[in-house]
């Protein structure tokens, strides 16, 4: 997984910066997901009870909202 900062694309005024930040936050935030789904779809149903999970949950896990 990579770690991308948006902290130097936020600093930039305008509102056409704006936009790219938000479409490019809106990608990562795609991404990170996608990337949660593919590890927890490869976890046992064995290490997926270790963490309170089955496998009907990870679709709903990676469809919260935001910050949940």
């Amino acid at each position: 997984m990579s770690a991308v900062s948006t902290s130097d694309v936020a600093r930039t005024s305008g509102k056409g910066s704006a936009l790219f930040t938000n479409v490019f936050t809106a990608i990562n935030n795609w991404n990170d997901r996608r990337l949660t789904r593919s590890s927890l779809s490869r976890l046992s149903d064995r290490q997926l009870e270790d963490i309170g999970l089955c496998r009907g949950d990870i679709e709903n896990f990676t469809r919260l909202p935001l910050g949940r």
